[in-house]
């Protein structure tokens, strides 16, 4: 009978030494003892001990603020989408030839949109290029 009980204590043997290999066990101790010292002792244990081991979800507060950041944020974002597609059916709705209101004068227009000429040489020519020769 005893022989049964070997591989199952050298497979715990083996997992501990492997739990303290990985610093498992010494995180944990330090968690614990950290608990037993507490003068006033926290109302959910597990939660102290997970974030005595660096758990950093937030609480329920910060859950529900940040879905309702999300909530508004997806408002806004359906908003601007419905005054997106507004606007583009008043911009197809409008004539081609019918010019804003707020539209710069036509000659301003092509001002900006062509490049100064450049400055000719004296002569029609080109300057002749002179060689490093």
């Amino acid at each position: 009978m005893a022989a049964n009980y070997r591989p199952i204590d050298s497979k715990r043997e083996e997992f501990r030494k492997y739990l303290e290999r990985a610093g498992v066990m010494d995180a944990l101790t330090k968690a614990l003892v950290s608990l037993y010292e507490e003068t006033d002792k926290p109302a959910d244990a597990l939660d102290y001990v997970r974030k005595c081991l660096g758990d950093n979800r937030p609480d329920e507060a910060e859950f529900q603020a940040t879905k309702n950041e999300l909530a508004e944020a997806l408002a806004t974002i359906e908003q601007l989408k419905a005054e997106i597609a507004l606007l583009q059916e008043q911009l197809v709705a409008q004539p081609r030839d019918e010019v804003p209101p707020d539209a710069p004068p036509e000659g301003e227009l092509q001002a900006a949109e062509e490049p100064p000429p450049e400055a000719e040489p004296e002569g029609g020519e080109e300057p002749p290029v002179e060689s490093a020769e």
